[in-house]
């Protein structure tokens, strides 16, 4: 029954890693659909979702009947949890792939802005934070997933710039009002990517240490 109930954890393991790099792959397809103005990218991503959505639906059933069968006690009881909120976490960042993919169908449908190079560093950001989490949670590193708490002031302050520097130039230029507010919607789902890395990285820390530092992680 040990051997049966640590394949099991490993398969959850495996699973959390199979929807990982589905969603990074996604978060990364947005973006060079934003960038590149690709329409084929783009519903790349919005066809690939709903792999991503049963993944987590996949997670869940397997952690509930881990939990109800098994009753895991201390490190295996954390990563049960850890992995349902690592879960949540990565089909929200999927959505927000989702979300810029529909943004870059609709400005690759219009004239470009000018380049915004605040936008392309958030994404850089955003992408690693993503990709350093999922390492951390591989290899169970802590250290590695404080690093990326810590990174997510970078991002809000890139998020920031990105609409300072949209609204001045909707002052000067009416007609790219609608272009600029969804390239500032871009932006924000970015930034709320980054917001759930970070949530990842607060996981890992409790698997790993035991220690819960949810809304307390850069501190």
């Amino acid at each position: 029954m040990e051997s049966r109930f640590h394949s099991d954890l490993e398969q959850l393991k495996e699973t959390i890693i199979r929807m990982a790099d589905l969603t990074e792959k996604a978060l990364r397809k947005s973006v060079q659909a934003f960038v590149e103005r690709s329409d084929r990218l783009a519903r790349e991503v919005l066809d690939g979702d709903c792999e991503i959505d049963l993944l987590e639906v996949d997670v869940d059933r397997h952690s509930l009947r881990l939990l109800a069968l098994d009753q895991p006690l201390a490190r295996d009881l954390r990563f049960i949890i850890g992995s349902m909120r690592i879960a949540v976490d990565l089909e929200r960042i999927g959505d927000q792939a989702s979300n810029i993919a529909r943004r870059a169908l609709f400005l690759n449908s219009r004239d470009p802005l000018p380049p915004n190079h605040s936008i392309e560093e958030l994404a850089d950001i955003c992408i690693e934070m993503l990709r350093s989490v999922i390492s951390s949670f591989i290899n169970q590193n802590a250290d590695l997933a404080m690093k990326v708490c810590r990174m997510d002031d970078s991002a809000d302050k890139l998020n920031y710039r990105v609409l300072k520097d949209l609204m001045a130039y909707m002052s000067n230029e009416a007609p790219a009002v609608e272009r600029s507010v969804e390239t500032i919607i871009t932006a924000r789902c970015l930034e709320r990517a980054a917001d759930q890395a970070t949530n990842i990285a607060e996981s890992v820390i409790f698997i790993v240490n035991g220690l819960n530092i949810k809304h307390h992680c850069q501190n």
